[in-house]
């Protein structure tokens, strides 16, 4: 016998699932499969048996390995002596360099990246899969052989010499550290604002459009606000890749101390001199940010997927 399916505002799915669900029994266990199908299975009650228990045990000594990794270098070093390193001049410098080009790098992935993923979203051209695909392309590469690419443009290629020579100076200098970390963040930006605007429905833009406003004031007015949560996710996500970003960095602004020290730098120059120290704050500085900064994002990317 058949069960009437229950009407949830987020039900999900066509009449085909529809179909599927009423032909589930009238027992718990269909209830809970309706259930896991909506919500992704949390709302699903733990059942005790040996395969549920094989992945919490597995989940458990997941979380603990990484624990243990992130707990290890604390037990190395003092207290005091990890303050002491936390407030020297090198760390200071490190973290103020690191924030500001994460943050420039950052800004100039969104304000690029908004058009490029809004047009990769909404328009069909010739090539698009090309350009799908060649985005992928710095998602698979090392940034150390991103980080070489820029050193050989700016130091071999005539055009990039002339513009390191004549415009700005990227080789070994601060604006190198910010375009190695647009290189390498540019790409998952775009990807994760791609994504966001694929799930705004495109016909709020043509309301808009019936209702007299232009392509701009539709994107502006009607995308943007819907988009706002994503926007917000795809930046935090994209600050701190850059902030952690080293390969690319490395290989195009060098690892000068006060000059193009950031964070992952300043922790490769204490590593290589044994300052364990000075290893385990910038770890945890890095580790700290970077659970902040996801936390949030998650916080938004579930608001997106609310809307």
């Amino acid at each position: 016998m058949g069960f009437e399916v229950p009407r949830f505002s987020g039900l999900r799915g066509s009449t085909g699932y529809l179909e599927e669900v009423r032909l589930l029994p009238d027992t718990r266990r269909g209830q809970e499969i309706c259930a896991q199908r909506r919500g992704g299975g949390a709302d699903v009650k733990f059942q005790p048996n040996a395969f549920n228990a094989l992945n919490y045990v597995l989940l458990l000594l997941f979380l603990l390995f990484f624990l243990l990794v992130l707990v290890s270098p604390a037990a190395f070093v003092k207290p005091d002596g990890m303050i002491r390193s936390l407030l020297s001049d090198e760390i200071g410098y490190a973290l103020a360099l690191s924030i500001l080009t994460a943050t420039c790098s950052t800004l100039i992935s969104v304000v690029i990246g908004l058009p490029a993923a809004y047009a990769l979203s909404r328009f069909n051209f010739p090539g698009k899969k090309v350009v799908e695909g060649f985005l992928d392309v710095p998602l698979s590469l090392p940034p150390v052989a991103l980080g070489a690419s820029l050193l050989i443009f700016f130091s071999k290629n005539p055009l990039g010499i002339f513009i390191n020579e004549n415009l700005v100076r990227f080789v070994f200098e601060v604006p190198g550290i910010i375009v190695a970390q647009f290189v390498v963040v540019s790409p998952i930006t775009m990807k994760i604002l791609k994504e966001v605007f694929d799930g705004i429905p495109v016909r709020y833009e043509w309301m808009a459009r019936v209702l007299g406003y232009s392509h701009v004031e539709a994107f502006l007015y009607v995308v943007l606000p819907l988009a706002k949560h994503g926007v917000l996710a795809a930046t935090l996500l994209s600050w701190a890749k850059a902030l952690g970003e080293f390969g690319a960095t490395m290989m195009l602004a060098g690892a000068t101390r006060f000059k193009t020290e950031t964070l992952p730098i300043a922790l490769y120059l204490k590593l290589a001199e044994a300052d364990l120290e000075g290893v385990a704050v910038i770890i945890y500085v890095l580790v700290t940010t970077a659970c902040i900064v996801t936390i949030a994002a998650r916080k938004f990317l579930t608001k997106v997927s609310m809307t």
